[in-house]
C-alpha cells in the first residue's frame, strides 16, 4: 500500500504507517483482496462437485515404465476411471476423462497437477466439453490435491506393491479387480465408514479400469 501511494499519488508514506492505520492485519487475506476461504475449506465445500486426477509409475519385470492414470471423486470417493499405458499422450488423458466423466456429469472443477501432459488443448477441451473450471495445483505442494496423492499411496500398498507386473495387460487386470472392491467392497472412515456405490445406484462397479 505505502508503494501504491508514492507510485500513484507521489505520497511518501512508511510502512509502518500504513500497517498502523490499516484496518485489517497486514496478512489479513482481505488486506491483499483475496478470498477468506482456505484451501481445504474449498474442497471440503464442494467436494461433491469436484473430480481429481494423477499418474503413478509401475514398473515390470523387463524394467518398462508403465504409468497408472485415475481419476477420483471427491464427494463418494469412488475412483471413475483407472487405465494403464506405457506410452501416455495428451490425447490419451483426455479419452480416459471422456471415458470417466458422462456427458450428464455436472462436476464444477477437476483438479491436476503441472505435469507437461496436462497440455493447454487438454485443459481447453475439458472446459468446453465438460463445462468442468481446471484447477492447477501448486508447484511443489502435493497436498493440494491430497485425495489424488492418497488414492495412489493406497493403490501401491493394496494392489502394487504385491506384484511385479510382466506386461502392459497385467497390472491392467490387477487394477480391474482391485478397482471393483475398492468402489463396491471397501469401507471408507471418511464416509461414515461408507461404500463409494452406496451412494450412488447407478453405479457400474466394474467399468472404471478398462
Amino acid at each position: 500500500m505505502a508503494a501504491e501511494l508514492c507510485l500513484k499519488l507521489g505520497v511518501l508514506v512508511s510502512p509502518r504507517t500504513v500497517r498502523k492505520y490499516w484496518p485489517w492485519g497486514i496478512d489479513d487475506p482481505r488486506a491483499r483482496g483475496t478470498s477468506s476461504q482456505h484451501w481445504a475449506t474449498f474442497v471440503r465445500n464442494h467436494a461433491d462437485a469436484i473430480v481429481a486426477c494423477d499418474f503413478m509409475v509401475a514398473v515390470t519385470a523387463k524394467f518398462q515404465l508403465l504409468y497408472v492414470f485415475v481419476i477420483l471423486e471427491l464427494g463418494s470417493r469412488r475412483i471413475l476411471q483407472c487405465n494403464v499405458t506405457a506410452h501416455p499422450t495428451a490425447e490419451w488423458t483426455l479419452q480416459q476423462f471422456r471415458e470417466g466423466l458422462s456427458a450428464g456429469s455436472q462436476y464444477r472443477f477437476v483438479i491436476h497437477d503441472r505435469d507437461s501432459i496436462f497440455s493447454a488443448e487438454l485443459d481447453q477441451e475439458l472446459v468446453q466439453g465438460f463445462g468442468s473450471k481446471v484447477l492447477r495445483t501448486s508447484p511443489q505442494s502435493p497436498k493440494t490435491n491430497a485425495f489424488c496423492e492418497r488414492l495412489v499411496g493406497t493403490i501401491r500398498r493394496e494392489c502394487l506393491d504385491f506384484t511385479i507386473p510382466l506386461n502392459e495387460r497385467h497390472p491392467r487386470q490387477l487394477l480391474r479387480e482391485w478397482v471393483c472392491h475398492y468402489n463396491s467392497g471397501r469401507p471408507h472412515s471418511s464416509l461414515g465408514p461408507g461404500i463409494p456405490d452406496e451412494g450412488n445406484r447407478t453405479a457400474q462397479p466394474c467399468s472404471p479400469c478398462q
